[in-house]
């Protein structure tokens, strides 16, 4: 349960909390999340961890903070992220969620479609930030092959060689590293605002209809690879797809390029959760290179 000392804390950005209405809520394995409510009845959404965490937290927040100012697509507001001697905290408005309609799904394509078009002058962002509970590297590079061929996938690789992953996977990853100049050929993004973790426990719609994004790890990066990640874990629904293309029609080429961006996710749960995502990775790296 919530500390006196937290609780003080949280009390000094949002008022005095209601004792009686602070509650454990269920999603995600890398967080403690509550409901908390203050007493004059505003609700809150927390999400703790240990006090070394905090940068986690803070590089999340601001993550959100330039989801929101792109005017796109509606992510939760910060309201507070700090760290006390026993927690590190990222405080949040707390948003009714539903699971997305067909409707809302259209929205949220449109609308990503318009987050997108928020771009940079490099690919990466000024600070790294997490995947899961994995760093995520984001030092700005003007080259989108040489950002995500060094900041994503030989990062997860030599995660993987420090966890004990097998030769094999170790030789794929390399030629497919290798093999980047011919697997994008031709192929020149623009750095885009992306979400960088868009899988489908991470929006919702409210009881309105409106599309919501939450949990990101954002980067600039090739719009492709927000979009491939949608198709990861059961995809998102069709009317998602069919918005978006029809608000910024994907490249000649994009659909051979979806395995690809979905290595550095299925490497990541490789180095979080290890068992089949070995296979799985090998067996993407094995069509990659053939």
């Amino acid at each position: 349960m919530i500390s006196a000392s937290l609780l003080d804390e949280l009390g000094r950005h949002i008022g005095p909390l209601d004792p009686e209405f602070t509650r454990r809520v269920s999603g995600g394995d890398i967080n403690d999340s509550f409901a908390v409510r203050t007493q004059a009845g505003q609700a809150y959404f927390l999400k703790l961890n240990a006090p070394q965490h905090e940068s986690m937290f803070a590089a999340e927040a601001a993550g959100l903070d330039a989801l929101a100012a792109a005017k796109a697509v509606r992510v939760p507001a910060v309201v507070a992220v700090g760290a006390t001697a026993d927690y590190a905290y990222l405080l949040m408005e707390h948003l009714q969620l539903r699971q997305g309609s067909p409707e809302s799904a259209a929205s949220l394509g449109q609308q990503l479609a318009m987050q997108h078009r928020v771009t940079a002058a490099q690919f990466g962002w000024d600070q790294d930030n997490t995947i899961g509970r994995t760093p995520q590297l984001n030092s700005p590079r003007s080259s989108w092959l040489e950002f995500f061929r060094d900041a994503r996938l030989a990062y997860q690789l030599d995660l993987a060689q420090g966890n004990g992953c097998a030769p094999r996977l170790r030789q794929l990853g390399a030629e497919v590293c290798a093999a980047l100049p011919d697997l994008l050929l031709g192929h020149q993004p623009l750095p885009a605002l992306l979400h960088g973790d868009l899988w489908g426990g991470n929006w919702g719609q409210l009881s309105g209809g409106e599309a919501v994004i939450f949990d990101p790890a954002v980067y600039f990066g090739d719009r492709e690879a927000d979009l491939a990640m949608t198709r990861l874990f059961g995809g998102f629904p069709a009317e998602f797809y069919a918005a978006y293309e029809a608000a910024w029609p994907l490249p000649t080429g994009h659909a051979d390029r979806v395995a690809l961006y979905n290595l550095y996710h299925v490497l990541n749960h490789l180095n979080l959760f290890g068992g089949a995502y070995a296979a799985q990775a090998e067996g993407m790296m094995e069509r990659l290179l053939s």
